[in-house]
């Protein structure tokens, strides 16, 4: 936790400068893990991806080539979620960013839920054509396809699984929550697909993409607001701030203001201006909050209360 303490006015306050952040990598615990699992998942993807291209090229299959365009999406943002991480870690000690690079992974994941957000109404619209322009479907070519991109998308899912400590790192959560969403939507498509085929339901497989494309759209809603939450620098802690204003008026002192804000994944930063009619040290009120979770670099300014006749 940094220790540091802004100068106050010379007259009737009181203040001390008690040290600087020198290290301002505020990223995840589990950063080049991370990193690491989003790159092999890519590769899974990039392989996946081309043999379904060259097979439908090979084969003159549609639904091959559509399904390798559709992973190429999931390659898009596995790219977007890996060059995020890359950049973050490359840039940690660059002093062109005042609090680190922490929220790069928030501004990639907010990219990537924009993108499931399109997703789910290209879906929709293409699913609701299809209930009123309906088509022929070939089952015995689409359910083998569509169990086979089930079968890569969950070992995906499985290699990107959060970790207790990354539950913060949403660039590790808007990836995993990509393929999730597609996970369920194959499930969705192949329900669709066994009811057209064994039942006669030629409604059956767009109705399954109507759910898909709800369900999409309830994921990228989710992280929108997450990430926007962080990027706009909204209090991620009601809890935590109350704690730490309760610590910094302990003794009688009254914080008059108090800003927490998130710097990166498990990293949150505090800033309070504390005024009593005997302040102490700064270096003290820094001590009330070590040990909080998650509060990584604070700033402490101490004021001396206004006295009678004093200006």
């Amino acid at each position: 936790m940094s220790r540091s303490a802004s100068a106050a006015e010379p007259t009737c306050s009181h203040a001390a400068l008690d040290g600087f952040q020198t290290d301002r990598a505020f990223l995840g615990a589990d950063h080049r893990r991370n990193e690491r699992r989003t790159w092999i998942v890519m590769g899974v993807c990039v392989v996946t991806l081309i043999a379904q291209v060259l097979g439908g090229l090979v084969f003159h299959s549609m639904a091959l080539t559509a399904s390798g365009l559709h992973m190429a999406a999931h390659v898009a943002a596995l790219l977007v979620a890996s060059g995020a991480y890359a950049l973050a870690r490359r840039h940690a000690s660059n002093p062109a960013f005042a609090f680190g690079t922490g929220k790069i992974g928030f501004l990639a994941g907010f990219a990537n839920a924009v993108v499931l957000g399109i997703t789910a109404i290209a879906i929709a619209v293409e699913s609701v054509q299809r209930l009123f322009s309906p088509e022929t479907v070939d089952y015995g070519s689409a359910l083998p396809l569509a169990v086979g991109g089930l079968a890569v998308t969950l070992v995906c899912v499985w290699l990107l699984k959060p970790t207790e400590h990354g539950r913060h790192d949403l660039n590790i959560s808007a990836a995993h929550l990509h393929l999730s969403a597609d996970a369920m939507v194959g499930v969705l498509a192949i329900g669709g697909l066994i009811a057209g085929q064994r039942l006669g339901w030629a409604w059956a497989d767009p109705a399954a993409g109507l759910a898909g494309a709800a369900l999409v759209a309830q994921f990228a809603v989710s992280l929108i607001r997450r990430a926007s939450s962080a990027l706009l620098d909204i209090n991620p802690s009601p809890e935590l701030t109350a704690e730490v204003r309760a610590r910094l008026e302990a003794d009688g002192e009254r914080v008059v203001d108090l800003h927490l804000w998130r710097l990166g994944p498990g990293h949150n930063a505090a800033v309070a201006v504390v005024e009593a009619a005997a302040p102490q040290a700064p270096e003290a009120y820094h001590a009330r909050l070590r040990g909080l979770e998650g509060l990584s670099h604070v700033t402490v300014e101490v004021r001396t209360a206004k006295l009678p006749g004093c200006p």
